[in-house]
């Protein structure tokens, strides 16, 4: 593990340097290249572990969803059983028709509708109509496929190698375990946000993994809340790697009251504590899971949230008002699809609903603000313009991630690009 603390109010922090990268300029060819995309598809997306989410949406036995992987060619089929969590391909053993139609919901048996082949919500195929005009039939043996899937922490992972080369924990590595025990509070109850962008997903996952931009794309949103006179550029506190992983925790402003101009944000916020405006609920109600060392691991006094990137396209990010998600579904080298879920509790007033949806009105606002400026990011690098990006040190995440998948695509297996 890597673990690096910046002074902001230094001349020039040090981030990079303490995460054993380099730092000149970074080629562009991995967000423009389509045979770099084909390597990533095969050499990363379909060898790492892939986080879906929090088992809360699947909370009760009978709940499933499915799961779109757009470049694997795949369907997802994720379901709770009584025995835990299982997931399998969304591909009748028939003729290959989809089993699993709806998004999601609840149910003890799937039927494929093209010939009526009934299965378990366990995989196992238990109804096959004329069964006894096929030759040397084995239901046993004609199951739905299965997908290999773990938990860690009531987070979902799946691999999509026949027989996974690396275990979870493994692929978690230290991570794994310094994470173990941060509660998730209102895990099951959440807004979610779903775009499809004409961009790479690394040029909008880059977008949520540094605060350079915040002054500039945010000055009317978030802008004096990530940055101040002490941090004009609002410079990150510190950052920690673990092998192909990655987290930084970003400066907040903790003079920080809403603008006199802004009279509907001090009215919902008059009555409550938030440590922080990112927030719909109360500091007393996230207390404990502040307390967990690695969430704000300075402990800072000037901390606002913890961006965590789990490798290769899931991030989690956590604050005093509570945790959200986001996903980064490559579709084409050039399209994304791009999902984010904010975990709010249900609201037990009036009041506290007010505050609920001016924090949700306020998300999208500041969303549209970092999204919107994607596609026009990957129209300048598809110019051919340029041929590299120069980092900053604020920008460490970048360049990790580069710099770890770069490994993932010429590691001829999973534990090499591992060490």
């Amino acid at each position: 593990m890597n673990d690096q603390v910046a002074d902001f109010r230094a001349e020039k922090t040090n981030l990079t340097e303490l995460a054993g990268l380099g730092k000149g300029p970074v080629s562009l060819e991995p967000y423009r290249s389509q045979e770099w995309f084909e390597k990533e598809v095969e050499q990363v997306f379909k060898r790492a572990w892939l986080c879906l989410g929090r088992e809360e949406r699947i909370g009760n036995p009978g709940d499933y969803f499915v799961q779109t992987i757009e470049v694997a060619k795949a369907e997802i089929l994720v379901t709770r059983t009584r025995e835990g969590v299982r997931a399998f391909h969304n591909v009748c053993s028939h003729r290959s028709n989809k089993v699993v139609l709806d998004r999601g919901g609840n149910a003890s048996r799937f039927v494929c509708r093209y010939h009526n082949w009934t299965y378990k919500n366990d995989g196992a195929l238990i109804g096959v109509p004329d069964e006894k005009n096929f030759f040397d039939f084995d239901k046993k043996r004609c199951g739905l496929t299965k997908v290999a899937c773990e938990t860690w922490e009531g987070w979902i992972f799946i691999n999509l190698q026949p027989v996974p080369e690396v275990s979870l924990t493994e692929f978690l590595g230290d991570f794994g375990q310094i994470y173990t025990g941060i509660p998730y509070p209102h895990s099951d109850k959440s807004i979610l946000f779903v775009s499809h962008l004409k961009a790479n997903w690394k040029v909008i996952a880059d977008a949520f993994a540094e605060t350079y931009h915040i002054p500039a794309i945010h000055p009317e949103t978030i802008g004096s809340t990530f940055a101040s006179n002490e941090n004009p550029f609002a410079r990150p506190i510190s950052a920690q790697t673990w092998g192909p992983h990655r987290s930084v925790s970003t400066y907040g402003n903790p003079e920080y009251v809403p603008p006199i101009g802004s009279q509907v944000e001090r009215l919902f916020y008059s009555n409550i504590a938030t440590g922080n405006v990112l927030s719909a609920a109360s500091l007393e109600d996230t207390e404990v899971f502040l307390k967990h060392p690695a969430i704000n691991p300075t402990k800072s006094g000037s901390w606002a949230v913890d961006v965590t990137w789990l490798f290769p396209h899931f991030q989690f990010d956590v604050s005093p008002g509570g945790f959200w998600t986001h996903h980064f579904w490559p579709v084409s080298v050039n399209e994304t699809r791009w999902e984010a879920r904010f975990h709010i509790p249900d609201a037990p007033d009036v009041w506290s609903r007010l505050q609920q949806e001016h924090y949700i009105a306020r998300l999208g606002e500041i969303l549209l603000e970092d999204v919107g400026n994607t596609e026009r990011t990957q129209e300048g690098i598809n110019s051919g313009a340029k041929e590299h990006m120069v980092l900053q040190d604020g920008e460490v995440m970048i360049r990790h991630s580069l710099h770890q998948l770069e490994k993932w695509v010429h590691a001829e297996t999973v534990r090499e690009a591992l060490a």
